[in-house]
C-alpha cells in the first residue's frame, strides 16, 4: 500500500464552493434587509427635477380652506386643488416646476386642504384615504393601501 496524499484540486473545489455559498447568503441577507426596509418605511420621496436658477417663477401662496357654506360644502370649488381626507395618511403637496413643498405631513380624517397655486404634484401614502378634486372635478379613487399620486396642471 502506498502513501495517501490529499488531492489539492479537491480542496480548491471545496473552498470555491464554500465561498460561492457565502456570497449568495450575503446577497440574500443584504437584499432581504433592503426589501424589508423599503416596505416598512414611509412613502417614497418625490424626486425633484433640476430647475433653472435664472429667475424663480412668482408663486401664489396656498389659500386656507374657506368657511363652509350652510349646506356643508366649502365655498370655492373652482380652485385648482381641494383635498378632503377620508382616513389618516401621510401627504406631500409640492409645486411641480419649482419643487417648493407646500405641505408634508400627516392629515387626519375630516381635514380639508385647498390650494390655488399651480402646477402641483400631490402624493399620498394611502391614495384611497383622500378625495381629490381638481378644478371642481372629483378624481377617481385610488386603490386602498397603495401610494396615490395626482398632478394639477396650470389652466
Amino acid at each position: 500500500m502506498g502513501r495517501h496524499r490529499s488531492d489539492p484540486r479537491g480542496l480548491a473545489r471545496i473552498l470555491i464552493a464554500v465561498l460561492a455559498v457565502a456570497a449568495v447568503l450575503t446577497l440574500l441577507l443584504v437584499g432581504g434587509t433592503a426589501l424589508v426596509s423599503a416596505l416598512t418605511s414611509g412613502p417614497a420621496q418625490v424626486s425633484q427635477s433640476p430647475t433653472p436658477v435664472s429667475s424663480p417663477s412668482p408663486s401664489r401662496p396656498a389659500t386656507p380652506a374657506p368657511a363652509p357654506s350652510p349646506g356643508g360644502e366649502p365655498v370655492g370649488n373652482d380652485l385648482p386643488l381641494r383635498i378632503r381626507v377620508l382616513a389618516t395618511t401621510t401627504v406631500l403637496v409640492k409645486v411641480a416646476d419649482s419643487g417648493e413643498i407646500l405641505y408634508s405631513g400627516v392629515l387626519a380624517p375630516g381635514d380639508v386642504r385647498q390650494y390655488s397655486q399651480t402646477p402641483l404634484d400631490v402624493v399620498a401614502a394611502n391614495g384611497a384615504a383622500l378625495q381629490v378634486t381638481i378644478y371642481g372635478k372629483v378624481q377617481a379613487a385610488k386603490p386602498a393601501n397603495q401610494r396615490g399620486g395626482w398632478f394639477v396642471p396650470e389652466q
